[in-house]
């Protein structure tokens, strides 16, 4: 569409594009409907220079649009269940929480993980980011990853481990099976996970828009990680109504990129304390409740005593509910019930997928 065409593709000065890109304005469809002083306003570009960007973007946007080509066919209800039927999720490792979200994370949707710090998202972005490597004799998508990190909590080491326990399983199901054993090894899982670290929502905000480009360069992408997608929307803003405008447009880019690439979106968020005049305070997920609309799915990660829980907290398709589940050294794993120690949320157990297909 033309109206999702980026500014950053028209020949604006590099200065003005940056304002254009820190005040939010991303594509075209930002500037539709603004006047050359609002725009000055927003962004600190003068007048004069406004008008001219304006008049450049809206006269490339009409000549430039393709006005005879005929619209896509339209596509029943029916056909988009089954396509979206036939499209296998990714496993998580814990069958619990597989089966909580319908098999795994899904394809095509925005998946949100929220919870306080220490509760496992990060290991929950890598064990996905790993297992979307499984080959596909195993139930898996043999596919690969896009990990943005904004935290600095990516640790390539623990991702090791996660992906050497992954390998391992997989070596054993190929040697109970029958299959040929090294499908899958470290180092292809390594090469298959596309890191980036953005220090500012600026260089999130670039790092999205390129990733259409980047994901057809390399086709067998399946999973886009942001590990926390609220961490630069806390902390570098205060003006709301740029931050809310900010986030809508990314949320409109990254369902995009899930239904148009058909991979899957997975999120972290933070919590946040709110206040509500005669309640107690609560810890809800952060950056409020609008955001809260830009995700398909969202589970909330929290303790209870000492174990961790998931909470499907919405779902288009499967009701409430709540699994335990525990990290491991080798991952995201069920919780094992032990004759002498129930609670080891630190073993390195066997996955619970141990006795059957990886699916």
């Amino acid at each position: 569409m033309q109206s999702q065409r980026e500014l950053c593709s028209f020949p604006i000065a590099p200065s003005h594009k940056s304002k254009l890109t820190s005040a939010g304005f991303l594509i075209t469809e930002d500037l539709k409907h603004l006047k050359p002083s609002e725009l000055s306003k927003e962004t600190g570009i003068g007048l004069e220079e406004c008008l001219e960007i304006l008049k450049l973007v809206c006269s490339e946007s009409v000549d430039g649009s393709k006005r005879n080509e005929a619209p896509k066919p339209a596509v029943s209800a029916l056909e988009r269940l089954k396509e979206e039927q036939s499209l296998p999720p990714i496993i998580t490792f814990s069958e619990g929480l597989d089966n909580m979200l319908g098999g795994g994370v899904p394809l095509c949707k925005i998946t949100e993980f929220c919870g306080a710090p220490g509760v496992g998202k990060t290991q929950m972005c890598m064990q996905i980011a790993v297992d979307v490597q499984i080959p596909s004799q195993f139930g898996g998508l043999q596919g690969e990853a896009v990990y943005i990190d904004t935290e600095g909590s990516f640790i390539v080491e623990r991702l090791v481990d996660i992906a050497k326990a992954t390998v391992d399983h997989c070596n054993e199901m190929a040697r109970l099976e029958g299959f040929k054993e090294g499908e899958i090894t470290v180092e292809s899982v390594l090469s298959g996970v596309h890191f980036y670290r953005c220090h500012d929502y600026v260089e999130l905000l670039a790092t999205v828009h390129l990733l259409p480009e980047f994901i057809k360069k390399h086709p067998k992408i399946k999973v886009v990680l942001v590990d926390s997608v609220a961490f630069h929307f806390r902390h570098d803003f205060d003006d709301l109504s740029l931050r809310t405008r900010l986030l809508t447009t990314m949320a409109q880019s990254f369902i995009k990129l899930a239904t148009e690439f058909k991979i899957a979106i997975v999120l972290t968020n933070q919590m946040t304390t709110k206040f509500s005049p005669g309640e107690d305070s609560r810890l809800v997920p952060a950056l409020g409740e609008s955001w809260g609309h830009a995700s398909t799915i969202r589970v909330i990660l929290y303790w209870e005593g000492q174990k961790r829980w998931a909470w499907l907290y919405k779902s288009p398709s499967k009701k409430e509910s709540r699994v335990p589940y525990q990290i491991t050294m080798g991952g995201v794993r069920d919780i094992v019930t032990f004759p002498a120690d129930n609670s080891n949320d630190q073993s390195d157990d066997e996955p619970s997928s141990k006795r059957q297909k990886v699916s």
